[in-house]
């Protein structure tokens, strides 16, 4: 017999319990975060301790994703295991969780009287009108809440440095995201997340705003976006479609600045969402600004790569046709076939639906907090459509774009702003057979004229100091106060 019960001694855990032998393994398996319980006991009885928080990347112990998580029990040879008895959902501190039979669920860490439409409306009421002055405050937002990253979370680094004054609010999808020092994580549909985000005099956000929002006076909006785009977006989307175009343009406006990593980039979004009469910043990209100085000694030791190893990283786009990470590579083949260590980087759009890829020299980071990081660590980016290869390139290092899709993609999905194959500063390549080959056998010199090229024309403001011209910038143009 089996039997479970949930505890708040110590934190939040699972306890699971049951007569014979204690079993070899008692484990939480979710899509991206993993749990091993402590087990103790002897021949007749046993129990596990589950605590339900997790620590990756070498980072602080957080609660576990919201999310599924399958109860793995692996007995000792000669015995067998049963799931145990449901759990009713119960409210863990900031966890709510549920057990029924294998399967552990984790819910929003929100007050359940405001999970809800009607809950959310009520919150978006009360602070879309109460009459209190704006704080002196940022509200952060990157990937909508799934982490703290790209520019807002370089913007953030360098506002912490200039004006340590200034209230740092971060949105996350749940408390399982880390934020920076010193920030005040505030939950997506909290009472918090709609106070920070009704009263901050700053947002930056890059990508849109969520639910319902209505600028009050004197809140300004920074819309960083996050990348260079290749394909093209928002009103450029194949397809006429007016619900799309309306809501570009509703969206847009909700904006006062935009942020370009250069001026090509500047001229595409301007256009793509109908953002030609306001400030557009041409400053380089902040979250690139580690990858001219940066130290990547950290992020190895955290991914456990040796400082000797070469690295590969895979970091295709998404695809409006499906929800999880394309399949064009197989990681462990090609780690074997390179003698290299791979990492698996989805898109953030990827981050929760799917499972993180497995095998040996593999190592999924599409949950790894900062893609700069990763872009710094890599020798070589594989890529097909997505923006990172305007990021990598500043970086100087060799770029290779699998592309099995290319006519799919470019008559059918979304299009592309120019000809990638002609302008592509690394190997365009179909299969993975022909991957493997460039990788092995090409040479990167063959595309260094183009790549000159290309940094010239993506990468000229991307010099180390981006972060402090747009703070500075957000200074001297008073969104917030350096002292007050």
């Amino acid at each position: 017999m089996t039997e479970a019960r949930f505890t708040t001694d110590g934190g939040a855990a699972l306890i699971v319990a049951g007569t014979g032998a204690r079993p070899i393994s008692v484990e939480l398996v979710g899509s991206r975060a993993r749990v091993t319980g402590t087990t103790s006991g002897r021949s007749r009885t046993w129990k596990a301790t589950l605590p339900l928080q997790a620590s990756r990347w070498g980072g602080a112990e957080l609660p576990l994703p919201v999310g599924a998580y399958e109860l793995r029990i692996v007995p000792s040879e000669g015995t067998e295991a049963e799931p145990p008895a449901s759990v009713p959902l119960a409210q863990l501190g900031t966890l709510r969780a549920s057990l029924d039979g294998s399967t552990l669920t984790i819910g929003p860490p929100i007050d359940p009287a405001y999970d809800s439409g009607e809950g959310q409306a009520a919150l978006d009421r009360r602070y879309a009108t109460r009459p209190a002055a704006l704080e002196n405050a940022v509200f952060f937002e990157s990937f909508y809440g799934r982490n703290a990253s790209c520019n807002p979370l370089a913007i953030d680094r360098e506002l912490a440095r200039r004006a340590p004054g200034v209230t740092r609010y971060w949105s996350v999808v749940d408390l399982s995201v880390q934020v920076p020092g010193g920030a005040v994580p505030v939950v997506d549909g909290s009472p918090e997340w709609w106070r920070a985000r009704g009263s901050a005099r700053l947002l930056v956000v890059n990508d849109w705003l969520r639910r319902t929002f209505s600028r009050r006076p004197g809140q300004v909006v920074l819309q960083t976006w996050h990348g260079t785009p290749l394909k093209r977006l928002a009103l450029h989307r194949p397809g006429f479609d007016p619900r799309r175009m309306a809501a570009v343009i509703k969206e847009s406006r909700r904006w006062n600045v935009l942020l370009a990593q250069n001026p090509y980039a500047a001229r595409i979004l301007g256009k793509a969402y109908a953002f030609l009469s306001r400030p557009i910043w041409v400053e380089g990209y902040p979250r690139n600004d580690i990858l001219t100085s940066g130290d990547d000694g950290a992020t190895r030791l955290a991914l456990g790569i040796r400082p000797d190893e070469r690295v590969l990283l895979y970091a295709p786009t998404w695809r409006d046709d499906r929800t999880e990470m394309v399949d064009f590579v197989d990681p462990a083949a090609l780690a074997e076939a390179t003698d290299a260590v791979v990492l698996v980087r989805g898109h953030s759009r990827t981050l929760l639906p799917g499972r993180d890829a497995e095998g040996p020299r593999v190592v999924d980071v599409t949950g790894f907090p900062d893609t700069s990081r990763l872009l710094l660590v890599a020798d070589a980016l594989i890529t097909d459509y997505s923006s990172v290869m305007f990021d990598f390139s500043v970086t100087g290092k060799p770029m290779y774009f699998l592309v099995p899709d290319i006519e799919h993609y470019r008559g059918e999905l979304r299009g592309f702003y120019f000809d990638l194959a002609a302008h592509a500063p690394g190997p365009v390549v179909r299969t993975e057979a022909e991957l493997v080959t460039a990788l092995r056998d090409g040479d990167p010199s063959d595309h260094a004229e183009k790549y000159a090229l290309w940094r010239e024309k993506f990468n000229a403001r991307d010099d180390g100091h981006a972060a402090e011209r747009v703070v500075a910038r957000i200074l001297d143009q008073g969104f917030v106060t350096a002292a007050e």
